[in-house]
């Protein structure tokens, strides 16, 4: 018999003589005497729920002022006027890597002059140094690259006033050191 068998057929004897052991009269016949005295006990009687105060109600009469609910006649023509102003991010454009980044999680960590112009170093936040040039997109608001200078890039971003309302807003990845 090798020596897993034997302690298993240890357990299994000395298992039962251990749980009956536990069981000593006593304590067993004290917990038996103390439902018996609580199963004894009248029943308390429940107490009565508070008294719910009644609510004064209100009747809004709106009268002669306009709907919350449905769209201002003067707001219209601004917003025509915001649609077709031509700016608005491209939808069907495929997105760029850096794109899943918040622009200030982005930190530009340096330039590389190659015979074909010159980049950008970006190292993401997750350690990872991306390559950029004039045209690329990056940040989470459509951020386009205008400029890549020694010591920063700039950036164009088009960012929601309202909906469907477009604006350009310039932002700058400055060279951190």
């Amino acid at each position: 018999m090798n020596r897993r068998q034997a302690m298993t057929r240890f357990w299994c004897l000395a298992t039962p003589l251990l749980i009956s052991g536990c069981g000593g009269g006593d304590a067993m016949s004290e917990l038996e005497a103390y439902t018996q005295s609580v199963l004894a006990r009248p029943p308390s009687p429940i107490e009565q729920l508070p008294e719910i105060k009644p609510v004064d109600t209100f009747v809004y009469e709106s009268q002669d002022r306009r709907n919350p609910f449905t769209p201002d006649a003067q707001s219209e023509p601004d917003q025509e006027m915001a649609l077709d102003n031509g700016l608005a991010p491209d939808p069907n454009r495929r997105k760029e890597e850096l794109e899943g980044y918040a622009l200030d999680s982005l930190r530009m960590v340096g330039t590389l002059e190659l015979v074909d112009g010159r980049w950008g170093l970006i190292r993401a936040k997750d350690g990872i140094l991306h390559r950029v040039r004039v045209g690329n997109y990056l940040g989470q608001n459509s951020g386009q690259i205008i400029s890549i200078e020694d010591d920063a890039i700039q950036v164009t971003e088009i960012i929601s006033d309202a909906p469907g309302q477009w604006r350009e807003r310039a932002a700058t990845i400055a060279l951190t050191k």
